[in-house]
Order: C-alpha cells, then sequence, then structure tokens
C-alpha cells in the first residue's frame, strides 16, 4: 500500500519539485498553498506524512500544526528557515514531531521522510512485545497506540506516545537526554536535546494533574528522566 502525504507550502515550485520526487518513489501526494486548505485536507484524509511550511497565507504552519493535533497524532514535518532556532522549538511546541530547514536538498528530504516513516513503522508493536502495559493508574495500548489514565483517555502524538511506552517499559531507569533521542528519534535524527525537553513538557502537561510536580515522569537533574509512579 503506497504511502501518502501532505505538502503544504505557497511556494508552488517547492511544492512541484517535492510532489514529482515523491511520486518517483512511488507515493500518493495531496498538495495544499495556504494553512486553510491544509487543515481541510488533514480533516479529510490519513496521511502517514505532513510536510508543512511555517510561512503560510491565511493561517501559518504553527496554527495549522496546533489544530491537527486536536484531532490526529499524524507525523508532522515543519520546513523552517535555516538556523532559525526559534521557529524549530516553537514548531515542536505545537506538536510537530520534526523539521527540516530551507533550503534543502530534496534527496535530503526523501531521505528524512523515509527514516520518519521507518520510525514509525518500528513503532508499531511487534508480535513479542507486550501489547497492554497497565501501569498504576496508566494503561498502554501499544496495539492501537493509545493511552488512558483512569480510565480517561489521552491524546498523544507519535513521539509523545514512543518516549512514554519506552520510560513505562523500563520503569525507574533513567535516560539521559542523548539517549533518548537516540531512541525515540533515531541516529540519524540531526536535532539537539531541546526536542526531548519540549516533548517531555508537552507529556506532562497531558497526562500530570501538576506538571511542575510529576505524578508519572520525573527528572533526574543533570542526568535525564525516567518514570515511577507514585
Amino acid at each position: 500500500m503506497s504511502k501518502k502525504v501532505l505538502v503544504v507550502d505557497d511556494e508552488k515550485l517547492i511544492v512541484k519539485g517535492i510532489r514529482f520526487s515523491l511520486e518517483q518513489d512511488g507515493m500518493e501526494v495531496d498538495c495544499a498553498y495556504d494553512g486553510e486548505e491544509a487543515l481541510k485536507l488533514a480533516t479529510e484524509n490519513v496521511y502517514d506524512m505532513i510536510l508543512l511550511d511555517i510561512m503560510l497565507p491565511k493561517m501559518d504552519g504553527f496554527e495549522v500544526c496546533q489544530q491537527i493535533r486536536e484531532f490526529s497524532s499524524m507525523p508532522i514535518v515543519m520546513l523552517t528557515a535555516k538556523g532559525d532556532d526559534m521557529d524549530k522549538i516553537l514548531g515542536l511546541e505545537y506538536g510537530a514531531d520534526d523539521y527540516i530547514t530551507k533550503p534543502f536538498n530534496i534527496l535530503e528530504v526523501k531521505a528524512r521522510i523515509k527514516a520518519i516513516m521507518r520510525r514509525t513503522a518500528a513503532g508499531q508493536p511487534k508480535k513479542e512485545d507486550r501489547k497492554l502495559l497497565e501501569v498504576g493508574d496508566l494503561k498502554l495500548d501499544c496495539e492501537s497506540r493509545r493511552l488512558f489514565i483512569l480510565g480517561k483517555e489521552v491524546n498523544l502524538t507519535a513521539k509523545e506516545f514512543d518516549l512514554l511506552e519506552l520510560l513505562v517499559n523500563h520503569p525507574n531507569k533513567v535516560y539521559g537526554r542523548e539517549d533518548l533521542l537516540n531512541l525515540v528519534w533515531g541516529y540519524e535524527y540531526p536535532g539537539d536535546v531541546r526536542t526531548v525537553d519540549v516533548h517531555v513538557r508537552r507529556l506532562r502537561e497531558k497526562i500530570e494533574a501538576n506538571p511542575s510536580e510529576p505524578k508519572y515522569v520525573h527528572t533526574k537533574w543533570g542526568v535525564g528522566y525516567y518514570y515511577s509512579q507514585n
């Protein structure tokens, strides 16, 4: 079954180039040139990947990303200006899974898309994996990738789920930020450890009653993060 990608950018030549290249690899590609059109397509379809530019007419990429996150955990990769660290961090804050800096080489973009898709597929449970994790108040259904706390479902993005699943599978084990970056995002990921911090903060905001006094995901100062239920 071919992978389906949504490419969103107001520069039509960029969209045309990415679309042509991805279609050469057998992918199905939809295109949008403004934020409203992108949100409409994301609402009506399920994509294996959304490539989302930040600077868009009608609605910027941050807002599109935030609104998509209200109903879907589809992987979103933000297209950010080269060297603009604030855009990268903001993109992650709004729910993006990754980012690619512009200007980019189309071969690099294809390699990154395929790497992210492989990691997403790898995140699906293998036959020997535990399909249901129940630890205290938390229940993780690893097959449907859903989280329940005290019986109430909590909507997580793909990376938030991957991060929590890793920590819950190894309670009280402290993972350094570099370790988490490599294990959850992959060794080829070009980002830095702030990506981990942003995702932990977003995860805590969703699962903790008081994120500043976490019950589940704890910080070992100067070392990293671990799961333990108080």
